[in-house]
């Protein structure tokens, strides 16, 4: 039984093969179009921030539905489990809006903060 123990720890670790190391693999590589064309790479970056934008959109809908619910329960269990699906929503928008902030560019298009402008104005944030 210790032999077995001991041979388990000094296993080195296995590299990943087959079909989950090549979907990752395809994954990371398909992540981001070439720099070859940079009006692709444009329009991939856009598609993205209005992907980020839309799922903003669900989470602030979904924190005010939750935000309406909060302590209208007589149960203190169902109070707290709203309470904690609330507060995970809010952490959520912070993640989505930090990444979406990361992914704008610096300032160098007036068009494109009005374009954000509007978008989050939009959501109501």
């Amino acid at each position: 039984m210790i032999r077995r123990a001991a041979a388990a720890v000094q296993r080195p670790a296995r590299r990943a093969s087959g079909y989950h190391a090549t979907t990752a693999r395809a994954a990371r590589s398909a992540a981001m179009p070439s720099g070859k064309n940079s009006a692709v790479t444009e329009d991939y970056a856009r598609g993205r921030r209005d992907g980020l934008r839309l799922a903003l959109a669900v989470l602030a809908a979904e924190e005010a539905k939750w935000a309406a619910l909060l302590g209208e329960s007589r149960s203190w269990r169902t109070n707290a489990t709203r309470e904690v699906r609330h507060k995970a929503l809010q952490v959520a928008q912070t993640r989505v809006r930090t990444v979406l902030n990361r992914m704008s560019p610096k300032a160098e298009s007036p068009a494109l903060d009005a374009e954000l402008e509007d978008a989050l104005e939009a959501i109501g944030l």
